[in-house]
């Protein structure tokens, strides 16, 4: 009986998904001014360091495009948004100024600019001399460079960079620039036909093709016609002392160009028909082709179909991840499997390495095999040797290894081996530096390397600085933030690595960089951003623990007014996104620092503390249990964790647990439906950008392995749309009109809400044009903002 109960929901929600909402456009409200002018500071500037850290770039962006810009037309294609005004990926935040300061003698020179200069963030040459970016002008796309010694800017092509697949790649000379342009004599883009030449069709053929539901894809030969008008690109070499541009090659789609070490070949990754319906750019067809300097083609390495094929949770067969080898003048090094792809296959090696030598005629040799997936190889200055890792996905697993490439005999020797979502063991990252080609390889003295990691423990992120010896494995600590302030490692200062550099925050203060020495353990400012908004100076904050019925160790952060008494309950945000783990003792782990500066920037839950509210943010909401199965108990474990924090917060008198509200983005918005769903702890809800149907996503979501067929009582049970009926608190709804993230596709937000309002249940949907699966417009940012308070302000703060 009650299973059949249960179907008549689902059915009755299915259908009342598709009756019509009565929809209404309201003009762009605003939240009150203290939020407007927080939301207009400027935000401080971004810093690059030279390769040899011996200048640092001051960046200055821009806050928030208008809605007027994000308007601007483009072209949802190939999983990508092209903006056709510029022959350019969407670009939603530009650069807008550009400093250089000299760490020897503090000495800052600004870069003059053209008023109104937008730019993409910038590329260091190799040597440190020059700068190079990408200006957007009215018609198009330019490639301009700046000089680091003489302080000055110039262009180097006229607006004619096609910027959709191609971007900035230095020759290792830094004399040079890789580029990709609008093919000359290209004509009008293709009209799009008034009447249609037939239906639109799409076939199977017996092959198994799981993909994820990715977003913007292709839909119709008229899309194909486009892809091919806005992809195709002439690669170009700009020779900057020369002042000369010259073009190799045939126009073509060009995915990568990058340039052997010795300056002899070029490695260039082709895209190809056939494309595909059911992946973005990077998975359609595509060659890997090695060509001369003139772009005359040497060899072919690979011709490789569409990933459609590729099993959930596999790679695609033959070669992949091709690059030059660090230290050889011109070999390749790319990862092939030995499943054909497939994680479920039980084999003794699961990928290997293989290396080809210039002049590629001979055959590939084997340097490496790893019993797990690789997952990257970081170079040593010493020519051969490397820091290989393997990832196993059953068990969220990694291990690294010291390996010899050019010793193949050699037994690598394992150096870490342990969980990926175990942050208190985490042995932090190996510090790189630059060789003159501009290759990063792993910094050396002798048989120490150096190591900087987040430094996670039980009182939170103290980042640091060790020194490991290779040979022996000791561990010597250099450097480790100390409380009041959250201080991590940037970089080293001069070859001697008596001094690093470093940024350096409080709760007051904002990031910035400091010069530090080791020795005497003092520091020296080198930038002086400000607090942009010092009216928020004031909050309270602090790191509240807890337990959930099971024990599990949880915690969050607790913002509260300025002045607010000890004693006065507050009406609550509690706000969150799930994550899962495989184990307890790894899901209570801290994580994060309460001695960070608090940016409050665009959407920011946070803005609810300026209202008179309580905020926990990043509550935790872990989902524990072995991968396979995780989600079966996904409700009731975050039912279990939105109980245990509204507790905490009783207890502490902080809070009024009648007065609570939740909310979240994405993944959290998912959870945020579902508690409401299946609970009466929350007074109301604002679930943001997410997915309530898992049945629209059935080859898996998040960490989940299965597909709906091989789990349809879990995939169901989680999916929030099912449970339409039970939503009896209010819920606000927002989601992006161009929402392109995998899942999250705007239907799902219309679907709930029809769904909602055939119930009777109080809801309001709020549906932004132009917007992603994130709010860019300033006009978004505000009105988001004044209806998230203007909802919570009715449900939660004045509930009756």
């Amino acid at each position: 009986m009650k299973k059949t109960a249960a179907l008549l929901a689902v059915l009755c929600a299915a259908l009342l998904a598709f009756v019509p909402a009565l929809t209404a456009q309201e003009p762009y409200k605003l939240p009150p001014k203290e939020v407007i002018d927080i939301v207009d500071a400027p935000p401080t500037p971004m810093v690059s360091m030279s390769p040899a850290g011996d200048v640092m770039a001051l960046i200055d962006r821009e806050s928030m495009p208008s809605i007027d810009y994000i308007s601007e037309p483009i072209l949802r294609i190939a999983g990508m948004r092209i903006t056709p005004a510029f022959n350019s990926r969407q670009v939603l935040s530009f650069s807008t100024g550009l400093s250089l300061k000299d760490m020897k003698t503090g000495l800052v020179r600004k870069i003059a600019l053209p008023e109104g200069f937008k730019f993409t963030f910038p590329s260091w040459s190799p040597d440190g001399q020059r700068i190079a970016f990408l200006r957007y002008v009215e018609g198009g796309v330019e490639l301009w460079a700046a000089d680091v010694k003489a302080g000055t800017a110039k262009a180097l092509t006229p607006a004619v960079v096609n910027a959709v697949l191609g971007g900035v790649d230095w020759t290792p000379d830094s004399r040079r620039l890789i580029v990709s342009l609008v093919p000359e004599g290209r004509g009008p883009a293709p009209a799009a036909p008034r009447v249609p030449v037939g239906p639109e069709i799409q076939v199977s053929g017996g092959q198994e093709t799981k993909v994820a539901t990715y977003q913007d894809l292709l839909k119709n030969s008229f899309d194909e016609l486009l892809f091919d008008h806005y992809a195709t690109s002439q690669t170009a070499i700009v020779d900057i002392a020369a002042g000369e541009l010259r073009k190799i090659g045939k126009p073509g789609i060009y995915d990568s160009i990058s340039v052997s070490p010795a300056m002899d070949y070029i490695l260039v990754e082709r895209i190809k028909r056939p494309y595909s319906t059911s992946l973005p750019a990077s998975g359609f067809s595509h060659s890997v082709e090695i060509w001369d300097m003139d772009g005359g083609l040497v060899k072919v390495l690979a011709d490789l179909p569409p990933e459609e094929n590729v099993p959930i949770n596999g790679v695609p067969k033959g070669p992949r991840g091709v690059n030059w080898m660090t230290h050889k003048p011109a070999t390749l090094i790319w990862t092939e499997a030995l499943d054909e792809g497939d994680p479920k296959k039980t084999v003794p090696f699961r990928d290997r390495y293989l290396t080809l030598d210039a002049p590629f005629a001979g055959e590939p040799g084997e340097v490496l095999k790893l019993k797990e997936r690789a997952a990257g190889i970081t170079y040593f200055a010493t020519p051969g040797k490397a820091l290989a890792s393997q990832s196993e996905w059953k068990r969220s697993w990694r291990t690294t290894f010291l390996v010899d490439l050019l010793n193949p005999a050699a037994e690598p020797v394992k150096i870490w081996d342990l969980s990926t979502q175990d942050r208190y063991n985490n042995p932090g990252r190996p510090v790189t530096t630059s060789l003159k080609t501009g290759e990063r390889v792993i910094l050396q003295d002798k048989d120490w390397i150096y190591l900087a990691g987040t430094g996670s423990s039980p009182k939170g992120d103290h980042p640091f600085l060790d020194r490991m010896n290779l040979k022996t494995m000791k561990v010597e600590r250099l450097f480790e933030c100390q409380d009041p302030a959250y201080e991590s490692f940037v970089d080293f200062s001069g070859a001697l690595r008596t001094k690093i550099i470093t940024s350096c925050e409080t709760t007051i203060d904002p990031p910035n960089y400091y010069l530090y020495d080791l020795k005497t353990k003092k520091r020296t400012a080198l930038t002086d951003f400000k607090d942009p908004a010092p009216q928020l100076t004031g909050i309270q904050r602090e790191r509240v623990t807890y337990k959930r019925a099971d024990g599990l160790e949880l915690s969050g952060t607790l913002y509260l007014p300025p002045g607010h008494k000890p004693g006065t309950r507050l009406p609550v945000v509690v706000w969150a996104y799930p994550m899962e783990y495989d184990t307890a003792a790894v899901a209570g782990q801290v994580r994060g620092s309460v001695n960070r500066f608090t940016f409050f920037r665009g959407t920011s839950q946070l803005f609810f503390v300026t209202q008179g509210y309580a905020v926990l943010d990043n509550a935790e909401m872990p989902v524990v249990g072995d991968p396979q199965t995780v989600n079966d108990t996904f409700v009731q474990q975050i039912v279990s964790n939105a109980e245990a924090a509204i507790r905490k917060l009783d207890e502490m008198g902080v809070g009024d647990p009648k007065r609570v509200g939740v909310g979240g983005h994405s993944y959290g918005a998912f959870m945020t439906a579902n508690l409401l769903a299946r609970c009466d702890l929350f007074a109301a809800g604002i679930a943001r950008s997410g997915a309530y149907n898992r049945t629209l996503t059935p080859f898996g979501f998040q960490s989940e392995r299965r597909t709906l067929w091989e789990a349809p009582e879990t995939y169901i049970k989680m999916s929030p749309f099912m449970q339409a009926n039970k939503i009896n608190e209010p819920i606000l709804l927002i989601h992006g009109m161009a929402d392109n993230n995998s899942g999250t596709f705007p239907i799902q937000s219309e679907r709930l809400f029809a769904a909602l309002k055939g119930f009777g249940a109080t809801a309001r949907f709020v549906y932004l044009p132009y917007e992603s699966h994130g709010y860019s417009a300033r006009e978004s940012v505000l009105h988001v903002l004044a209806e998230m308070f203007e909802w919570f302000d009715r449900y939660v703060k004045n509930k009756k």
